[in-house]
């Protein structure tokens, strides 16, 4: 019996040496990766992760104020400008400032409902790993302290990510004009592209904090589809209204469930001190 168990365990062990990352590829299930979202909206309930999103709703009107003040300013200046090219003063003149301050300022305001999603996505940018660490301390006590990403490799995987991004939609953009004609064909390109790429960027900012780089390469290579699907579930949530104010937070904790999936199968440590 013993012999039995230690012939398991030897080849248990070989079977974790001959995988990338000394690990045994168990997979992230759709039902795991259902968990994951339910779990992760369930803890808005939360009042740490609510913070959060207060904050950054703060900070988005702080950003937009300074906008809106801008705009009215330069509305005003452009107003005045025109009407002293024109020529015109009196009673023309103070209409056609009046029509182009009220034709701008109604421009500034659509802008601003169309582009508050994305600054509220921005400035949640600014506390998601934040949102990691209260998922971490409700569902995975048994972790230690996470590790602060250095913040050359920070700005060299922003870089990264970046070059990737534009890459990708400059070479998959003429595919993209012709499938505009085939409604089906280019929803699915558009949610795969998007799934890729922000699959690998909420999964980097949640496992940085706790693999080496190295790891994150390599556990995110092996688990490219799953992410990506991953990442068309975290675009689904982004493209409908006012759910995607709060789809940056709602991702982070979810992709926090799946990194913990992914990692924990690859028995990978939990902090990057542990990998050295």
């Amino acid at each position: 019996m013993h012999w039995a168990r230690s012939r398991a365990t030897g080849s248990h062990s070989a079977r974790v040496a001959s995988a990338p990352c000394g690990c045994v590829d168990r997979g992230l299930s759709a039902e795991a990766m259902i968990q994951g979202v339910i779990k992760a909206i369930g803890q808005l309930s939360d009042a740490d992760l609510r913070k959060i999103v207060w904050r950054a709703l703060a900070l988005a009107v702080v950003v937009f104020a300074g906008l809106w003040g801008l705009s009215w300013w330069l509305l005003d200046w452009a107003g005045g400008g025109l009407v002293a090219y024109i020529g015109t003063d009196g009673f023309w003149g103070g209409l056609i400032e009046t029509l182009v301050e009220l034709g701008g300022l109604a421009a500034v305001l659509i802008a601003s409902f169309l582009l508050f999603p994305a600054v509220m996505g921005m400035t949640q940018g600014f506390f998601l790993e934040d949102a990691a660490g209260v998922v971490e301390r409700k569902h995975y006590r048994d972790l230690p302290e996470a590790h602060d990403q250095p913040i050359l490799e920070g700005v060299r995987d922003a870089v990264s990510l970046a070059f990737t991004t534009i890459i990708l939609n400059v070479v998959i953009l003429p595919v993209y004009l012709i499938l505009s004609f085939i409604p089906p064909l280019n929803v699915i390109v558009f949610y795969a592209l998007n799934g890729y790429l922000l699959g690998r960027e909420y999964f980097e900012v949640v496992a940085v904090r706790r693999l080496t780089h190295d790891h994150v390469r390599t556990l995110r290579r092996r688990h490219r589809g799953r992410l990506t699907a991953a990442g068309v579930i975290i675009t689904v949530m982004l493209t409908i209204p006012l759910v995607n104010l709060l789809a940056p937070v709602v991702a982070t904790a979810f992709m926090v469930h799946v990194f913990e999936r992914l990692r924990r199968n690859a028995g990978l440590p939990a902090t990057r001190a542990a990998a050295a």
